[in-house]
């Protein structure tokens, strides 16, 4: 499988380093192929077009971000063992948009959820916060309101004592993804770099950058 384009794209048998290791165009081109050949195939923007570029952009920035990772882990002697499952890290769409989508899609290997463990084990919330958080959101956390008819149910903010645990896990959760996105881009800065034409998608100076202000 070419290139979806023309010029840089095309051109080096290297798309990549990580650190002093090489990403080929082959890798690139064969992760593109398995996703192309899965179960989301037909949702995929059709190669050769911006959008089919972008999609090489986007698969780019995986396959380094997976190199980042195993190298960190590597580092730290971790395992895959006792990592935290995915649904414990990125229990909803909010959470993965707030991680943002290369984060997300890597933690599907275990091994890189371990490492998030480890660079946010130190991460918490103090009780400011959660007292803030309950000032500002009193219905966060509410039960249900009780069944009775019509629509007009009463809801009463619980008194803070009540949902504090609620509020802390929620807290410390969202401030631990935000941790783990700050090291990872941190690291991608330092480990990475990237040939002409592989650029982040959102890369302002690549010319299939679709986003204009």
């Amino acid at each position: 499988m070419n290139g979806p384009m023309n010029g840089p794209m095309n051109g080096p048998m290297n798309i990549a380093t990580v650190g002093s290791t090489a990403v080929t165009l082959d890798e690139l081109n064969q992760r593109e192929l398995r996703l192309r050949q899965g179960a989301l195939a037909a949702a995929l923007p059709a190669a050769g077009t911006s959008e089919g570029r972008q999609l090489r952009r986007w698969l780019t920035q995986l396959i380094v971000t997976e190199r980042v990772i195993a190298a960190e882990a590597s580092a730290r002697g971790l395992t895959a063992e006792a990592a935290p499952t995915e649904h414990e890290l990125l229990p909803d769409a909010t959470a993965r948009l707030e991680l943002g989508s290369i984060a997300a899609a890597a933690l599907a290997d275990p091994l890189a959820r371990a490492l998030f463990a480890r660079v946010t084990e130190t991460v918490d919330v103090s009780a400011d916060e959660v007292a803030d958080y309950h000032a500002r959101n009193p219905l966060r956390f509410a039960a249900p309101a009780a069944r009775h008819p019509g629509w007009r149910a009463r809801v009463s903010a619980p008194p803070l004592h009540l949902v504090r645990p609620a509020i802390t896990d929620h807290l410390r959760a969202a401030a631990r993804r935000r941790a783990f996105r700050v090291w990872l881009d941190a690291r991608r800065a330092a480990l990475v770099r990237l040939a002409p034409g592989y650029e982040h998608p959102g890369d302002p100076r690549q010319p299939d950058n679709t986003h204009r202000h």
